[in-house]
């Protein structure tokens, strides 16, 4: 599988917050990042979520798209910020610091296209859309899965329901080191980088994490730190306890840990891990500017150990749930295959629909 890059149309989740600044929109509009690594990440989402008439506000550090009456499909703009030509435009305009580099509007605004008559727009947005509603049918499954299987755990390992709501004598109070095997992430020489996929795959820090699973941007033929498919990955930088699931062994830069279960129960380290986000916020920006974990903080993290009886029955119920959203993101990388290969052609006239 030479691409696994997560272009997500629809936002599952949001907050509602009071809030009257930053860019408008309303439904219908593409909202498309402005900002370094975001952009380059795919960071691009279609508004489909509000009320009649409602209007959101967002931060600036992203930019608005919306059609035109009568001249531009909503549907082919969000394809149009998608294309590869538009979206070279918008990387190659980016100016400020290396490490907050952004977007100038007014390079996109300037930019000249070929448009297409609004019947032939509705026809390359609707060819491209029956893609993205099958990644999105299997993301919202991949969604639920996940609150189901964080709902068992906590049913089970927080508040005990199974067993009247106290704590079984035989569990025992313990430590993350003595259920699973940390490794720290390393990373390699710089000049071993490439985007070519040439080499391992590697990620430096959480920029890379998508919902589940990471995203493929670097490979480096220098590996050092080595995380397994199915591991744990964890942000051990500011923001410490953000966290992804290898889907392939990869190298881990300094801004990763990898938790690997050390009794073949993956399910049940992954949503430890998920039950721990509160003492892994305590890390954040504690006495520093940025906040860090290091292996010994990790390793001594308090959890709870189950007998292995009930650790093994969880695994059971669990695990299945989760090789079914590892399937559904295999398919979804697979349809994006096929969606990207296809948007520049349709867009560009080389391929024409009906």
């Amino acid at each position: 599988m030479d691409k696994l890059q997560p272009f997500t149309r629809d936002i599952l989740t949001y907050e509602v917050e009071s809030y009257n600044g930053g860019a408008k929109f309303r439904n219908g509009d593409t909202i498309m990042a402005r900002i370094t690594p975001c952009l380059e990440n795919g960071k691009t989402a279609f508004i489909n979520f509000l009320e009649e008439d409602e209007v959101g506000y967002g931060s600036t550090e992203f930019i608005v798209w919306r059609a035109l009456a009568d001249a531009t499909d909503r549907d082919y703009v969000y394809y149009l910020a998608q294309n590869s030509e538009i979206r070279d435009v918008a990387i190659k305009s980016m100016v400020g610091s290396s490490g907050r580099q952004r977007v100038q509007q007014s390079v996109l605004d300037n930019y000249e296209i070929d448009l297409p008559d609004i019947e032939s727009q509705r026809a390359i947005a609707a060819t491209l859309s029956c893609l993205d509603d099958k990644i999105a049918n299997n993301t919202k499954i991949n969604h639920h899965l996940e609150q189901i299987a964080r709902a068992i755990f906590k049913s089970w390992f927080v508040d005990f329901e199974p067993w009247g709501g106290v704590m079984p004598d035989d569990w025992q109070e313990s430590t993350l080191s003595n259920i699973a095997n940390i490794t720290m992430g390393q990373s390699p020489d710089g000049t071993s980088y490439n985007e070519n996929n040439i080499g391992t795959v590697f990620y430096q820090g959480r920029a890379e994490f998508g919902s589940r699973f990471p995203t493929r941007r670097l490979f480096t033929t220098q590996p050092k730190r080595m995380a397994s498919k199915g591991d744990v990955l964890i942000s051990v930088r500011a923001p410490v306890g953000d966290l992804n699931v290898a889907f392939e062994p990869c190298c881990l830069g300094r801004g990763l840990a990898s938790i690997q279960s050390n009794s073949e129960c993956p399910s049940f380290i992954l949503y430890t891990m998920f039950a721990l986000k509160k003492q892994l916020d305590v890390f954040n920006g504690e006495g520093t500017v940025f906040g860090s974990i290091n292996k010994n903080d990790m390793a001594n993290l308090p959890i709870l150990i189950p007998s292995n009886e009930v650790i093994h029955q969880f695994e059971e119920l669990v695990k299945p749930m989760d090789a079914i959203i590892e399937t559904n993101y295999a398919e979804n990388c697979n349809f994006q295959v096929i969606r990207d290969t296809l948007l520049p052609c349709l867009m560009s006239g080389e391929l024409r629909v009906g």
